[in-house]
């Protein structure tokens, strides 16, 4: 198949000519977490057939953004990672995430596909460095049958994929209560009294989880959109108990 190109000496051209076809994208920010086995893509883009996997992984293995690895032992299988012109692709993918949590999200649409892990990304994405500035902090998110974690040392956050060897706030829940607390629909504390979710861990950096992870105000696009009556904002998933 011939690549489309918008036949443009401009770099935002030139680089939509890389990346604009559909599922492209979507494939550099699963690849962000670390290197994924072909299953682990399929199963985290639904939608996604086999064949145009294999021609998506291919493009970018050609256009030097992607490469085969093998993952070390015990798994010692294949698997695909991101180059480092691959990898600089990550702000790009983060920017349009934190544009589409103010303009594009809105409630969840019937049938659309939502996995706990993405918030490995997202929790960059609503990360506030200024309340985290002096802070040291993990945090270890069990969602359904993902683990994952978020580490912050002094204003500076990471995250990714598994346990934390020594979480100071473990949080504990279900798929839609997480989604529900992390988009601000739900507070925390609500889901805690209510039995939807258990913590565990140091009560003072559990408080101060909403000041350090904050979901955008959502903008309204369209006319119909800034008409319709908005549901009352619960804030940031901060938590209030005791």
């Amino acid at each position: 198949m011939e690549q489309r190109t918008y036949n443009q000496y401009c770099a935002t051209a030139r680089t939509l000519d890389i990346v604009g076809e559909r599922w492209t994208l979507l494939l550099i920010r699963e690849l962000m977490t670390g290197p994924k086995r072909f299953g682990d893509l399929q199963a985290s883009l639904r939608g996604l057939g086999t064949g145009l996997l294999s021609a998506r992984l291919k493009h970018l293995e050609r256009e030097g953004l992607a490469e085969k690895i093998t993952l070390p032992p015990p798994a010692r299988t294949p698997a695909y990672a991101l180059t480092g012109a691959g990898a600089e692709l990550g702000p790009a993918v983060l920017a349009l995430a934190t544009w589409g949590m103010k303009w594009a999200m809105g409630e969840r649409r019937d049938g659309e596909a939502f996995h706990p892990g993405w918030a490995v990304l997202g929790l960059k994405t609503c990360f506030n460095p200024e309340a985290a500035a002096g802070v040291r902090a993990v945090y270890e998110f069990r969602v359904g049958e993902e683990i994952f974690h978020a580490e912050i040392d002094d204003g500076a956050l990471e995250t990714a994929h598994g346990p934390s060897h020594r979480p100071d706030v473990v949080i504990e829940t279900d798929d839609a209560t997480f989604l529900e607390v992390f988009t601000g629909d739900r507070a925390l504390a609500d889901a805690v009294e209510a039995g939807d979710m258990a913590v565990s861990g140091d009560g003072g950096r559990l408080r101060r989880l909403g000041a350090f992870f904050t979901w955008p105000e959502r903008g309204e696009r369209t006319a119909a959109e800034r008409a319709r009556r908005r549901a009352p904002d619960h804030g940031s998933p901060g938590y209030n108990g005791p």
